[in-house]
């Protein structure tokens, strides 16, 4: 409906223009004939070349103006698809990138999350090899006050055995010095009945 008005105005266009261009041409040529410069002949005969032009220009319009219009409105046409395939692929790039930030943000998050439970295990394993050293060091300063103890008491041992030896050793020197023989007798004798006692 649109199309055909415009087709109508432009007709209408092209007619008031073939006939201001046929005014045109008789006023300058009114002038001249007047002037003695152009005849009735040759006003008619440019009359007539200016209407076949109209008509001409009229066929060429009436003939042309459908496949212009089509031409034009499938132009238009393609313009607008190419447009709206131009905005359908800028909102799928634009959903795109906010699908990839929001995957960047995520996997910016999850790093955190990893970098914190690695933290996190660390401190645990830490405290855990803290723990273990701790009661590695205890069982090592048992051993060690236990050893002590026991060297202690060995060296002990070793040292009154040893302090005895030589008691008996000097007490055993004096007896010889200083007992007769009578003496000697006596303590071997009460030594004997000491001995059958016991057992």
């Amino acid at each position: 409906m649109n199309g055909g008005r415009r087709s109508g105005w432009q007709r209408i266009g092209a007619a008031f223009w073939g006939l201001g261009a046929v005014l045109l041409l008789l006023g300058v040529a009114a002038p001249s004939e007047a002037a003695g410069g152009i005849s009735a002949e040759k006003i008619q005969e440019l009359l007539w070349r200016t209407v076949n032009f109209v008509v001409f220009a009229g066929i060429l319009v009436y003939l042309l103006a459908k496949p212009a219009k089509k031409f034009f409105a499938k132009r238009s046409q393609d313009v607008a698809t190419t447009l709206e395939e131009m905005a359908a692929k800028q909102a799928e790039f634009e959903a795109a990138v906010a699908a990839a930030e929001a995957r960047l943000a995520a996997v910016a998050k999850e790093r955190q999350n990893v970098i914190q439970q690695f933290i996190a295990e660390g401190e645990m394993e830490k405290a855990k090899i803290l723990d273990k050293a701790n009661l590695v060091a205890a069982r090592i300063k048992e051993m060690a006050a236990f050893t002590i103890e026991q060297e202690t008491k060995k060296a002990a041992q070793s040292l009154k055995e040893e302090v005895v030896g030589l008691a008996t050793q000097m007490a055993t020197d004096m007896i010889k010095e200083k007992a007769t023989y009578t003496d000697q007798q006596g303590l071997v004798e009460e030594y004997l009945k000491k001995v059958v006692e016991t057992h």
